[in-house]
């Protein structure tokens, strides 16, 4: 995962990610995100909007472990962040199919 939390943090630098739930539901709804990842810790409303609006959109959602998120962005209390389409996107997907072919490990 600390690739992933690495990457994370730097599309929030790059203005490539969209924290909290409501600004990822609006950016889904735009269209313009690639991937969502959601805090063990959200809540089962906040889980079910997003994932709701992913499985309609076929955009690819993750969990990450808890506090996982909140680290990666610099900002206490963040459960849940979307990613812009684009290069970081396609590569942060890219690791977690990695990931979870690994044996051993739990994603």
């Amino acid at each position: 995962m600390t690739r992933i939390s690495g990457l994370l943090g730097l599309c929030c630098r790059a203005g490539q990610a969209v924290l909290g739930a409501e600004m990822a539901l609006e950016e889904i709804r735009s269209g313009k995100i690639g991937l969502v990842l959601l805090d063990e810790a959200a809540s089962e409303g906040t889980r079910k909007k997003l994932l709701d609006a992913c499985a309609f959109r076929a955009i690819p959602s993750h969990t990450l472990p808890s506090g996982e998120l909140s680290r990666a962005c610099g900002k206490d209390g963040r459960m849940a962040a979307a990613v812009r389409k684009g290069t970081l996107c396609g590569r942060m997907i890219q690791l977690l199919k990695e990931e979870k072919t690994v044996p051993g490990q739990n994603s």
